[in-house]
């Protein structure tokens, strides 16, 4: 309480222009008072006008009325230095340049402490009391302080913007609906915050959801490259101990081997770290992100809350990891084996098998390069087979799904399937319930009139003939029959030449955008390939057009 009355008596006998204790106190004809040097210079600049007004309550005067010093004045304000009292207040309480100041302080403006959104006005700590004391006045929704007070002010009916209209996406005051806003959709601000701040927190949480899956990543990529690093070491020691014992004859060899370990080394874990740096660079971004939104939704203006949300740039693009896997780690091992078979067959290796051991080692890969070959052979595709499923929920009606369901088979009643979004309705079609990144292959089984066998995004339509595997440009197919292929993308047809099997192989190196098709039969015979950008994960697709009976089965590989 103490501490309270000395800040009246401050305020008292302070000057509302230097905001400082009153220096050779004056009282002007109004009862104010004022430093003389301060209502002198004022007046001074009001000499043009030949009226000369008070700067608090604004009474005029005609003629300049003559400025007396007020001695009562003048020894209590010296009484008051002597007490201690500080002359002013604080440096630190003054309005700096990137300070709201005080709209109602004369002269030298304070901090303002808080901004009335009814007033539209932003008052200091002295100012803004009226606003705890008065009745009506409490009611006024106070902030913290801003400048942008007068973007809260509709400019044409200069009233503060309470309402938000859906139809224009922008803040109106209540007058808005009557005339140019009339027949939108409007709602109170307030109402509009509640529902962009769920949209916020949802966002919130998508974004805090990929901080984890990247940061789960990020690790994964670390294990990575610890393998290859040991894995090529142990490589190089392995070797370096068998090129000993031949040292005069495999003298070159031996450093060609090194170097080639080493280069392949450094360039898998360069792809390793490549990918590593984006992620964390995604991840610092993704943090920056939510701290922004975390800000924004901690924002009390309502209407400062929608024109800066408004504003929000969109989140880049994730960067797609889901190629990352990790291996069993054998990465350089087979360049040991190598290396042992040329120790015993050193004649032979020097004329011929130095071709083994250079692709050994350049065939190391971390399922992270677009340039992997592909396999050669049935067994080298089976290495990548899938387990692949169908997925009821996005089956035709007329399509049964059996055995496990990997096989479909056309149907002239409709089956009872459960209503879905995902299910095609138009033609019988249907998905795999796996996504598919990475190398993957698998084989389908058909039998009857013709099969389509394809991959597609998840995202293509259920209806209409956009819903057609290769009727649009995220889907791709082969359409097998009993005399011919043709390959279908983005509503093109291509001819396809190639012996007639009932089974069809398909290989997907996701990474590499490569998608071929095989005829398999005793051999296996490359039926059309594809070279591409894929840039979601894909799913396995059947389509069966004709006869009922007809079915297609996703094969178990061994």
């Amino acid at each position: 309480m103490a501490q309270k009355g000395v800040q009246l008596d401050r305020e008292t006998f302070s000057c509302s222009i230097c905001l400082d204790l009153l220096k050779d106190p004056v009282t002007i004809p109004c009862g104010h008072s004022y430093c003389m040097n301060c209502i002198k210079t004022h007046w001074d600049e009001e000499d043009e006008k030949k009226v000369h007004s008070c700067p608090q309550c604004r009474q005029t005067f005609t003629p300049r009325p003559v400025l007396l010093k007020n001695t009562m004045l003048a020894v209590l304000v010296e009484e008051l230095k002597k007490t201690g009292l500080q002359a002013a207040p604080a440096d630190h309480c003054y309005a700096g340049p990137e300070d709201v100041a005080c709209d109602v302080c004369t002269g030298r403006k304070l901090k303002a402490l808080k901004s009335c959104l009814v007033c539209v006005v932003s008052y200091c700590e002295q100012h803004l009391q009226p606003h705890y004391d008065v009745a009506q006045l409490k009611k006024h929704k106070l902030v913290d302080p801003s400048n942008k007070l007068q973007e809260k002010i509709c400019s044409r009916h200069d009233e503060v913007m309470k309402m938000f209209c859906r139809t224009d996406q922008q803040c109106i005051c209540y007058l808005c609906p009557v005339d140019e806003h009339k027949g939108h959709d409007t709602v109170s601000a307030a109402a509009e915050r509640t529902e962009r701040q769920r949209e916020l927190e949802v966002s919130r949480q998508n974004i805090q959801q990929r901080i984890q899956d990247r940061e789960k990543d990020v690790k994964l990529l670390q294990q990575e490259v610890e393998a290859i690093n040991r894995s090529a070491d142990k490589a190089v020691e392995d070797s370096e101990k068998i090129f000993t014992e031949l040292i005069r004859l495999m003298e070159k060899r031996r450093s060609d081997v090194k170097q080639q370990v080493r280069s392949q080394q450094e360039s898998e874990v360069s792809g390793v770290k490549e990918l590593e740096e984006k992620l964390e660079q995604e991840i610092t971004e993704l943090k920056r992100k939510d701290a922004e939104l975390m800000k924004l939704s901690h924002t009390e203006d309502h209407t400062q809350f929608l024109q800066n949300y408004s504003s929000l740039s969109p989140l880049s693009e994730s960067t797609d990891s889901s190629s990352i896997s990790i291996r069993p780690l054998r990465y350089f091992e087979d360049v040991t084996a190598a290396v042992s078979e040329l120790r015993d067959k050193l004649q032979d290796v020097l004329r011929e098998k130095w071709t083994n051991i250079s692709q050994t080692v350049t065939d190391v890969d971390v399922l992270l390069s677009n340039s992997q070959p592909e396999p050669k052979t049935r067994a080298g595709f089976l290495k990548y087979s899938r387990g692949i499923t169908l997925d009821p929920n996005t089956a035709h009606t007329k399509l049964l799904l059996s055995e496990g369901n990997r096989k479909a088979t056309l149907m002239v009643k409709k089956q009872s399937y459960s209503s879905h979004p995902d299910r095609f309705t138009d033609y019988c079609q249907v998905l795999s319930r796996e996504s598919l990144t990475g190398r993957c292959y698998w084989e389908v089984e058909w039998r009857g009139g013709g099969v389509g066998v394809g991959v597609t995004y998840k995202n293509i339509s259920r209806a209409g003939d956009e819903s057609v595997f290769g009727r649009n440009d995220k889907s791709w197919v082969l359409d097998c029959g009993k005399t011919c292929y043709k390959f279908w993308f983005n509503n093109i047809s291509t001819p396809v030449s190639g012996p007639q099997s009932s089974r069809v192989g398909v290989y997907l190196d996701h990474s590499a955008g490569i998608l071929s098709f095989y005829s398999v039969s005793e051999t296996m015979t490359l039926l059309h390939r594809v070279q591409t950008t894929f840039t979601q994960p894909l799913y396995a697709g059947l389509r069966l057009p004709w006869p009922f009976g007809d079915t297609a089965e996703f094969c178990k590989l061994n």
